[in-house]
Parts: structure tokens; sequence; C-alpha cells
């Protein structure tokens, strides 16, 4: 007898079937009902799409079929898909891609721009997922879906550019970062970004005024009685833009008591190859990292970025069909733990106390840390726990700001949607310093305030923290 609550594979399969021939097939050409959208009336969805029943698949099957039919449709995830609150059309919600990556596996529809479009708006937020009473693991499905996507489909020039060298053979490796940051710092020097066009202004917008390095040694003692010892992941664009970032970070664990060992070894997370569509690349990246970290007697593994946390605690599903390394892959995730995570259990031993700075505070959800780790309690502690009563709440504070990785660069016109309605809520909280713990959110945010002529100050965790017990 199976367990309550529990669907067996048919009845999920017959679940989906039903709701494929309801809500897919109006009038039977295979359109999406109108009914759905979230503008109301008669009007049709921006790219219908019309599913073949005789188009025949000759690509391999990328989908678990267990996991996407996990999807009853409930409908339950579209007030917290982003794309969806902004464009109201099924084909940009989850169950509408689920259905859509489906529908190519399956045969029923081609791996072609209408396809690709749809998938490619997806931020992979995973606010769906924080919402979903099936459990569905969309984020794992997406993943999948563009790996097989970007093997079979396609790109233009400019994108195949943009995606293959810019984001996947510079943003990996800091040093590269370093020489290709230099022309952008040459261009803000001479004061000529205006004559740019649009998508190198938008580009250039996000690059910080002020980029921190920081010279992190590979073992950092403790301050006080030792506690543990722990590693540290230092990131490709946090060692890059946010190198005084990590600093701080390493001080606060070495204020708590624990030794931080930086391995020179390590590499990228694989978070911007497995977003992008290159899993294999992704596993390379999680294969290098293990091994450097194993070879250090270690109580945790620390990370201050939520994008590369949420990749790094998935290290056994990403190495699931590697014998040879998926429980090594457990094992190394298990030990993975957000700064703020880590830090909530030895507040006491670190000096947090409330500031006497009196500025009013707010914290921006980073989506990866919210929805993907589910951590959101632990940082607002502590933030909190130095703002005190100066702390505000943010309106949506766990709507995605429109960075999403490189979402920011690939669809930049979604993304400036997304950071506009960002940037009011934040204006509207009438804080003074805005908190967050991803790089690409500071980044994002920094750059809407700044368009704004705001002077609200964006802050990362671990610097808000090292200021209040410096």
């Amino acid at each position: 007898m199976r367990a309550p609550g529990t669907r067996s594979r048919d009845h999920r399969r017959s679940v989906a079937r039903i709701w494929s021939i309801s809500v897919w097939s109006e009038n039977g050409n295979g359109l999406i009902s109108p009914s759905l959208s979230s503008k109301g009336g008669e009007e049709e969805p921006p790219h219908s799409l019309v599913m073949s029943p005789t188009l025949k698949s000759s690509s391999p099957r990328f989908l678990d079929e267990d996991k996407a039919l996990a999807c009853i449709h409930c409908g339950l995830c579209l007030g917290s898909c982003p794309t969806y609150l902004e464009t109201g059309d099924e084909n940009d919600s989850p169950r509408g891609r689920i259905y859509l990556m489906r529908a190519v596996q399956d045969g029923r529809l081609a791996l072609g721009d209408t396809a690709v479009r749809h998938i490619d708006l997806c931020l992979g937020c995973r606010a769906c997922e924080a919402v979903c009473p099936s459990g569905v693991q969309y984020g794992d499905l997406l993943e999948h879906t563009r790996d097989h996507f970007e093997k079979h489909y396609r790109r233009s020039i400019p994108q195949t550019f943009l995606r293959r060298l810019v984001i996947e053979k510079i943003f990996p490796y800091p040093e590269r970062m370093k020489w290709a940051l230099l022309p952008a710092k040459a261009l803000r020097a001479l004061g000529v970004e205006q004559w740019l066009p649009k998508f190198a202004r938008e580009a250039m917008s996000l690059i910080p005024e002020a980029i921190s390095s920081a010279d992190i040694p590979e073992i950092s003692p403790a301050l006080g009685p030792a506690r543990g010892r722990v590693g540290f992941i230092s990131g490709c664009v946090m060692s890059v833009m946010f190198g005084e970032t990590n600093a701080a970070s390493i001080r606060l664990l070495n204020r708590a008591g624990y030794e931080v060992v930086v391995p020179r070894s390590q590499g990228c997370c694989g978070a911007l190859f497995a977003h992008s569509g290159n899993l294999e690349a992704a596993r390379a990246c999680a294969r290098q990292n293990i091994e450097t970290f194993e070879r250090e007697k270690l109580d945790a593994i620390i990370i201050n970025a939520a994008g590369c946390g949420s990749t790094l605690k998935e290290y056994g599903q990403l190495l699931g069909t590697d014998p040879q390394w998926k429980d090594r892959g457990l094992s190394f995730s298990a030990k993975v733990k957000d700064l703020t995570e880590w830090l909530v259990t030895a507040r006491t031993d670190f000096g947090l106390r409330p500031s006497g700075f009196g500025f009013r505070v707010t914290y921006h959800d980073a989506c990866h840390l919210a929805h993907a780790q589910r951590i959101t309690k632990q940082p607002r502690e502590l933030v909190k726990a130095v703002a005190g009563k100066n702390f505000v709440d943010l309106p949506e504070s766990d709507v995605c700001c429109g960075s999403a990785g490189t979402y920011n660069l690939t669809e930049p016109e979604m993304a400036e949607r997304l950071q506009t309605r960002k940037i009011e809520n934040i204006v509207k909280s009438g804080a003074q310093i805005v908190v967050s713990s991803n790089p690409g959110c500071l980044l994002q945010i920094q750059a809407g305030l700044r368009q704004t002529g705001s002077n609200i100050e964006v802050l990362h965790i671990a610097d808000y923290l090292d200021r209040a017990t410096a």
C-alpha cells in the first residue's frame, strides 16, 4: 500500500496527460488556453505553440521522466515566477516550461526558436520549487534541458560569442577576468561610456565603480580559543570584484574561532556552466573541487555567494550518474555551508551586537539562497542583530532582481524590467542600506540605484557584519 499523499507514476502521467489535453489543446489546435493568461480576456499569449502529434524525435531523451511527471500543473508556482508575473504568458511559467520540455523530448514540438526562447527567458531562480507541493526539481529539469538545447540548437553568432567565449572561457577564470576588465576600466576612465552601443553600456553598468581585491592567505588562524577548521571557497567573481568581501568573510570566521583554509588548487564551482547548458564542464569543476578539499581535514566548507552555494550543495546530484564520484560528491556537499548558515551557530562568539549607526537597513533575498537552499531566516537574524529596530522589510524581497548569474547579459530586456521592479521596492522601503549575499545581486542592484541617482548603500552581508564587529 502506498503512503498517503504519494502518487504512482501512472497517476502522475495521467494527470499530466489530462492537463495537456484540456489546457494546451483548445479547439484542437494545440494553443495555450487564453483563459490562463493573467491579463484576462481572449487575447492569445505571444508565441503560442502548435503541437504536432506526428513529429518524430531523433534526439536522445534528456529529461528524467519521473521528475518531469512530478508536476501536476496545479498552478501554485505562477505567482512566484518573475517572468510569468511580468508577461502573463503560460509559456513563461514553470508548468508551461515543463510542458515545453516534455513536448520537445517526446517529439511533439520541434527544437526551434520558439521553444528555445521560452526556456532562455527562464531566470533559473527556482522560486517555483519553494512553493511546489509536489516537490518538482525544476532546477534539475532546466539544467538538463539547456544542456540538450545547447548541443542541438544553433545560436546566432553574437549569442554564441557571448555564451561560449565570454561566459564560459573568461568568467570562470579569475586571471582572465582581471585582464578582460582592463578595457572597461579604461573606457570608464576616459568617460566615453555614453558613446558605446546600448548592449555595451548595459554590460558596463554592472561593473562596480570600485573593484576590491585582497591578498587572501592560504591559512588564516582562529582568533581566541579555536573551535574548528573550515575550508573557504573564494569564487570567481567574488575573488576578482569582491576581494575585500572575501577577506571580511574570513575575518568573521576567525573571530568566531575557526581556522580558515583557502586551497590554491580550487576552481570554479561549476554554476556558470550548469546554468548555461554545459553540464560536462560543470562536472569537471565539481571533480576538481572535491579532489582539492578532500586533502584537508575540515569541519565545513564555507561559501559566501548564494549562486555558487546551491551548485556546491548539489554535487552529489550533478555527479549522480558517475559511480566513481557520486558518493564523493555527496560527502563534499554535506560539508558545504553558507556563511550565514554557519555564523548563526556562533553568533555570540564573534562580537555581534546592536550597532549605533542608526541607518535603516533592509535585506534582499538572493534567489539561490532563499529558494534553492531554503535559507532566509539565518541572514535576517544576523542583520537584525546589528540593525535592531532600524531593520525594515523589503517588499517582494524574494523576487529576483534580474541578475540570475549571467542572465542580465543574455536577456538584458527582462533583466532590466526586474531590476526596475526591485529598485522601486527598495526605494519604497525607506532603507538607507541594502544587504544581500550574492555578487550578481549586488552588481545588479548597485547598477539600478546608480541609474536613479540614489545614494542607498549596497553591501554584502559579510561586509555589513564585519563593519559591525571590527
